[in-house]
């Protein structure tokens, strides 16, 4: 794909409010056979307590990271709602993947569900500032998981300005 087609891609308008608190989502088939993949891997994630994982430790972020018996209790208290919340937005991608019309309760799952996919991407990736205004070079390995975060970047945004209203 040339530079061109692919910042056309890229910037293709995919949601848009309809006026009735529902959503148009216009994605493209290979788009959601892509997104299809992913709730399964970020389950997996999110079931795991392999709390020595970054990407886990980014999901769950510590509340007291200087006072081990508090974590621990505040761990106990609100990681398990933490990770049914994702796991109950993670079922309303799944349910609303072939979708053409969503509504809000859908996108909202689908922004959570996505900004955890983002999270956990980036810190697999190591995404800093350079790493945004360079990119990866073409042979680098982790290329397509940089593009998937980039693309995943793109949603996010369009999610947001739908729900806000805002397409300036």
């Amino acid at each position: 794909m040339s530079d061109a087609a692919a910042f056309e891609f890229m910037m293709r308008r995919r949601v848009e409010p309809i006026g009735d608190g529902s959503y148009k989502l216009d994605l493209a088939e290979e788009e959601r056979a892509l997104l299809r993949t992913l709730p399964n891997q970020l389950r997996d994630l999110l079931e795991t307590d392999d709390r020595s994982d970054p990407a886990v430790q980014r999901l769950f972020p510590a509340a007291y990271r200087d006072d081990e018996e508090r974590e621990a209790e505040y761990q106990q208290l609100m990681r398990g709602d933490l990770r049914d919340r994702r796991l109950a937005a993670l079922a309303l991608v799944e349910e609303s993947i072939d979708l053409k019309v969503v509504n809000e309760e859908q996108l909202v799952a689908w922004m959570g569900a996505i900004n955890d996919l983002r999270l956990v991407l980036g810190t697999r990736l190591d995404v800093t500032e350079d790493l945004y205004e360079d990119g990866l070079p073409a042979d680098d390995p982790r290329q397509s998981a940089f593009e998937l975060f980039m693309y995943l970047g793109v949603l996010m945004e369009q999610f947001v300005e739908a729900l806000s209203g805002d397409f300036g």
